[in-house]
């Protein structure tokens, strides 16, 4: 066998835990989390209880592995949107369209997040554990700097800390995309980044 090539038992491993996986999610997604057994994840999964022990401890350990899949891609490619060129508004642009990719394309995941984290909402920290804590606070940082780099450069005022702006337009760009997509039929959500940055370079009043 190849090097990198697994076996067919670790394949077959992988697609019980995805398997798993969407079980999860389905009956989270429906019923909520703390709504939900073990044994009905075992149920929906097609696998005996003691199958999914083996796979994950707890319904925590459920909850955070699908988390994962949603943090590690947010991680990689708002990291990449922030990283790339040497334009400011360009990096800002590119953050907030890819964004809105990522929530669309982990949508029932992302409303499973926010619905378990009602009270805290729209803050991605709430629930997650150190490693996706620490890479969430490293791309607002990321974020922080794209702003810090167009104070210096006198692109922008320097109204407030790069921080507060980052976490401004994090959470801006968050509650909009949510409350968007939530609904199927709303067809309310800016497909040009520059409204939501018109929010801050802009604003509101007239001159």
């Amino acid at each position: 066998m190849p090097k990198n090539e697994i076996s067919r038992k670790e394949r077959e491993k992988e697609r019980h835990r995805k398997d798993i996986l969407d079980a999860a999610l389905v009956l989270f997604s429906e019923f909520g989390f703390h709504s939900v057994s073990m044994q009905q994840v075992a149920d929906k999964a097609e696998f005996s209880i003691g199958t999914l022990y083996n796979f994950f401890r707890n319904k925590e350990d459920l909850y955070s592995n699908l988390l994962d899949k949603l943090t590690a891609r947010f991680h990689v490619e708002l990291t990449g949107a922030l990283s790339e060129g040497d334009d400011e508004i360009e990096k800002l642009r590119n953050y907030i369209i890819v964004k809105a990719v990522v929530f669309r394309e982990n949508l029932d995941i992302v409303l499973l997040y926010f619905r378990e984290t009602s009270g805290v909402n729209f803050n991605l920290k709430a629930g997650m554990d150190d490693r996706i804590r620490i890479q969430y606070v490293e791309l607002l940082e990321l974020l922080a700097g794209v702003f810090e780099d167009g104070i210096r450069k006198k692109r922008f005022h320097g109204i407030a800390e790069p921080y507060f702006l980052a976490l401004t337009l994090d959470s801006l760009t968050n509650a909009t995309l949510l409350g968007c997509l939530e609904n199927p039929e709303n067809r309310s959500y800016p497909q040009d980044p520059d409204v939501f940055l018109n929010v801050l370079f802009k604003g509101l009043l007239v001159s």
